[in-house]
């Protein structure tokens, strides 16, 4: 499989995919790729705008994407696509509407077959064995938390060390604590703003220039950097 894992669209005082966009054009190669772009996670703003907005960051990389909203089969575009691209947004929106559509297997399959995926924030969040390491607000109340499982371990996008003054609910840590105390054999990687994870011939990489946070039951809290080895996320067993 071939995944490109971002924690976020846009850094602060940055243009919408900024950051990430020669990543992003490393991972897809020079030849312009049949990309299909899933906008599902969008509430606020329409999937048209959405599309728009990917395309005038990608345009500058020589790449396109084509929103799977324009497609009368979503489930055929899915199977002729070169990429797959999964946006951000509110994670319980996307996978509602990927199991109304029926797209979960067939996306799954054709990401398996070796067609690459990226996804940001709750893009990422669905290339994990379930959503249940989002930030989002359950908004929408989906049929089932299962997703892609296309890695097996999961990931919280935007991980935050701060506790903001005058706060005095649960940190972002402590939220974690709480899911790997309840599902102890399961990892879970704080991936911070600004970094990605790539994974590609089962080799895992860290990009950017913050660590990730490493979180599993009855183990030390880790943290590990662009330099250190990722791959026993990626072989670990999940049950």
């Amino acid at each position: 499989m071939r995944l490109l894992l971002i924690s976020n669209s846009t850094n602060p005082g940055e243009a919408y995919l900024d950051y990430p966009k020669q990543s992003i054009k490393d991972f897809l190669g020079e030849k312009s790729l049949n990309a299909v772009f899933i906008p599902y996670a969008a509430v606020t703003f329409s999937y048209d705008e959405y599309e728009e907005k990917v395309n005038a960051r990608f345009a500058e990389i020589g790449h396109h994407v084509t929103g799977i909203h324009r497609f009368i089969n979503p489930v055929e575009a899915v199977e002729n696509a070169d990429a797959i691209v999964v946006g951000g947004g509110n994670t319980w929106q996307l996978v509602k509407k990927l199991q109304e559509k029926k797209l979960m297997k067939v996306i799954r399959k054709k990401v398996k077959q070796g067609a690459p995926y990226i996804g940001w924030s709750a893009g990422s969040n669905i290339a994990c064995p379930t959503l249940r390491t989002t930030n989002d607000m359950p908004i929408v109340e989906p049929k089932k938390f299962k997703t892609l499982r296309l890695v097996p371990f999961q990931i919280n996008p935007h991980y935050l060390d701060d506790n903001p003054a005058n706060h005095g609910g649960e940190t972002r840590e402590m939220r974690i604590q709480e899911f790997i105390e309840v599902n102890r054999n399961v990892y879970v990687v704080g991936l911070r703003e600004g970094t990605l994870l790539r994974i590609e011939n089962n080799d895992l990489t860290l990009t950017g220039p913050r660590t990730a946070r490493i979180f599993k039951y009855g183990d030390e809290t880790k943290e590990l950097s662009h330099k250190d080895d990722f791959n026993f996320l990626i072989n670990s067993v999940l049950k």
